[in-house]
């Protein structure tokens, strides 16, 4: 395929991107018929064609029920990526455009997934294809720098996939959440007995249960996901990406024991109902504020230049008075008295 290196001097525009699409579709008509073809195939087999259910429903539908309640972001991971590529289109306007045949091994790899989750009806499997086929299909279309672009937001992707099966591997976050909360509490002064799962006050004025969607793993997913975009629009370095991501559970354990410890409080010294309540079902806004607290704070330190507060200081410096003779303003210092030479 051409190359059409393009460079840009200034932020693409929505109009000035539509006028771009229309210039390359005049100027590339081959690749523009080769991308519609990938699209036009890609939005058959996925929206249109029922094979879940019983043969009911395609795999958009599916996933639109399967993104309900607790996997409501679901939704959102579509839109997000197209925001993480518009994002980038000033580096995707200069990147150099050529076709690159690598792609065909991602596209293949993608067509194979779809047709093992049709096989064994796991649609799972076909939204894991996805990545794949947006990856293969921008690598086979514009070449490796453009593919290197959108590598990212092909990948963010995945977040497409319902993980409700998670809860039972997890359980062991809910006697975490348990004990922190018991520990909070003894240092403010309110007796509770954390027994397993169970949070009783002493007094017998509330006794409440940490359920597994409290535990923090209902929004595992939504916290990683929102590590996910911060890393790769604030990080530099590949390797502060994964230490923070990596840590996305803390924040989330970090964010429910603060929504979680805000309910012993309202329990406590307003009422139980109120705190067991509706309070409790609408203390989702506590979480976020804290999860992503923990996660600027931890980046903050994982950025600090630990070499410069380690660092020996130097000694301070001694001030030299005018008048004496170590100043180079003082008339008996050698740097003030004239040189003269005779010739």
């Amino acid at each position: 395929m051409s190359s059409t290196p393009v460079s840009s001097t200034t932020s693409l525009t929505f109009g000035g991107a539509f006028a771009r699409l229309g210039q390359w579709l005049r100027d590339q008509p081959a690749q523009a018929a080769l991308l519609a073809a990938c699209v036009g195939t890609l939005v058959w087999f996925y929206a249109f064609t029922p094979i879940w259910v019983n043969g009911s429903q395609s795999t958009l539908r599916w996933s639109w029920m399967a993104w309900n309640g607790e996997q409501l972001h679901g939704r959102l991971v579509g839109l997000i990526s197209i925001f993480l590529v518009w994002y980038h289109r000033d580096r995707l306007l200069a990147a150099r455009k050529e076709g690159s045949a690598l792609g065909l091994v991602f596209l293949v790899l993608g067509v194979l997934l779809f047709l093992a989750g049709a096989r064994s009806l796991q649609p799972r499997l076909a939204l894991l294809a996805l990545p794949f086929l947006f990856y293969g299909t921008a690598l086979f279309v514009w070449g490796k720098e453009v593919a290197r672009i959108v590598l990212f937001p092909c990948a963010f992707l995945v977040f497409m996939i319902p993980v409700a099966a998670l809860e039972q591997a997890t359980f062991w976050l809910q006697f975490v959440i348990t004990h922190a909360i018991g520990v909070l509490s003894d240092l403010i002064g309110i007796k509770i007995a954390a027994v397993g799962t169970t949070l009783r006050a002493t007094d017998g004025s509330f006794n409440f249960e940490i359920a597994e969607g409290c535990s923090g793993v209902r929004s595992l997913t939504a916290m990683s996901m929102l590590t996910a975009v911060y890393v790769h629009l604030t990080q530099d370095r590949l390797w502060k990406k994964g230490v923070i991501f990596a840590a996305s559970l803390l924040f989330s354990i970090v964010g429910n024991i603060g929504r979680l410890f805000t309910i012993i409080l309202v329990a406590k010294f307003i009422n139980a109902d109120l705190a067991g309540g509706i309070y409790h079902d609408y203390s989702g806004f506590i979480f976020f504020p804290v999860a992503v607290l923990a996660m600027t704070s931890f980046s903050r330190l994982l950025n600090l230049d630990w070499k410069k507060y380690f660092a020996p200081s130097k000694p301070a410096e001694k001030p030299v008075s005018p008048d004496s003779p170590d100043s180079p303003d003082s008339p008996n210092s050698p740097k003030a008295s004239p040189v003269s030479y005779d010739y």
